[in-house]
């Protein structure tokens, strides 16, 4: 029993913005220009992203449901397809518009597209391809006949000036002793954007053109030995413990805190996140597929920021998984961080991109943060 990628699509909203742009569109928190974004946005190498966010009015313009569903309106599996024919849609987002109903219900009340199962996953960047992962089973053990996964993310609601609050005095006094205060709390306002991604599952690979036949899909959480690093509803007690936002006194004690806003504990990811992705998940998967470097003809990996690129690119070599960079696929420069729409969103664009062929390897990687969770995925070319 086997599924396949017979179709792929993106949608990124609005214009692309550039990095002079940026803080135009989020706003200066305490209308102070940000300390740290120009470091943070050369380590990145990101020159350009997308927002949900109309640049003049500063408006919201899209919901991550209407992303989402822009994304599947631009699968094209083949002629005759309609959006009624979708069997099974799942939908994974670390940034729903809503705490409830599931991301994947609102999706598919967007669309109107008559009835059909609907799964909603949840996590940060490895979301997405745990709703392809699922759509795959679906179609691979014929409880589905089709399948549509989708990854979407509408960060720049999080990153608005507006959204964020004020910042007491004692912390900016604190900040002009204690610079790296500034990149803990700015970081991932210059890191992350919107966008969505959709692909199309199928039993058997389309009749004309290229397929992608879904070799395996491993994960492996690191939760049991690694602390949280990555979050957002909670904060962080004085012994580094989370603490959800509903256990604390009362809702403003939480809007207090700024408990709503995503987080990362920057010396953690910095320490953590290579090593475990090879140590502790590709070289273990490796071995359990029994897949060679040289087998890959494309490696499609995930990362935040270019600042883990080459030392990414220096353990896997170390660690003997080898992967030159000539075979490396990414487009963060041009369409940002996108967490759990940047595979779909990758994938889009080599799809499309006239580079495949008949017989080649892709190997994705997608890391998670938030607790240390890997997804390796092989897919090949048919």
């Amino acid at each position: 029993m086997e599924a396949y990628i017979t179709a792929i699509s993106s949608f990124l909203p609005n214009d692309p913005v550039s990095n002079s742009e940026m803080e135009k569109i989020l706003g200066m928190i305490n209308k102070v220009p940000s300390r740290t974004r120009r470091i943070i946005l050369r380590n990145n190498k990101i020159k350009q992203r997308y927002y949900a966010i109309d640049p003049t009015t500063l408006l919201q313009t899209h919901t991550n449901a209407e992303i989402t569903a822009e994304a599947i309106r631009n699968l094209q599996p083949d002629d005759n397809f309609s959006l009624e024919q979708i069997e099974c849609l799942c939908c994974g987002t670390s940034s729903p518009d809503q705490l409830m109903p599931g991301h994947a219900s609102m999706v598919h009340g967007e669309l109107a597209n008559g009835p059909c199962e609907v799964v909603s996953t949840a996590g940060i960047c490895a979301c997405g391809v745990s709703a392809l992962k699922n759509a795959c089973m679906q179609v691979a053990t014929r409880l589905s006949n089709n399948a549509v996964a989708t990854g979407s993310e509408l960060a720049s609601t999080y990153m608005r000036a507006s959204f964020c609050g004020q910042v007491s005095k004692q912390h900016c006094d604190d900040i002009l002793t204690k610079p790296e205060l500034s990149f803990e709390s700015d970081f991932l306002r210059w890191m992350l954007s919107d966008g969505a991604g959709a692909a199309f599952i199928s039993p058997k690979p389309a009749r004309d053109g290229i397929s992608l036949k879904v070799e395996w899909i491993d994960q492996i959480s690191s939760a049991h030995e690694l602390p949280t690093c990555m979050y957002a509803g909670a904060i962080k007690d004085n012994s580094g413990n989370i603490q959800g936002w509903r256990s604390l006194p009362s809702l403003f004690d939480a809007i207090d805190q700024h408990a709503f806003l995503i987080k990362q504990d920057v010396k953690l990811l910095n320490e953590e996140v290579v090593p475990t992705a090879v140590n502790r998940a590709l070289i273990p998967i490796s071995k359990k597929r029994q897949l060679k470097p040289d087998e890959v003809t494309w490696f499609v990996p995930h990362y935040s920021s270019d600042y883990f690129r080459e030392p990414m690119f220096q353990r896997m070599k170390d660690s003997g998984f080898h992967i030159p960079y000539h075979r490396w696929f990414s487009n963060l420069e041009n369409k940002g961080n996108t967490g759990s729409a940047s595979i779909y969103i990758m994938l889009d664009e080599l799809f499309h991109s006239g580079k495949l062929k008949r017989g080649d390897k892709i190997l994705c990687f997608v890391p998670e943060s938030g607790r240390f969770t890997m997804y390796y995925m092989l897919l090949s070319v048919v």
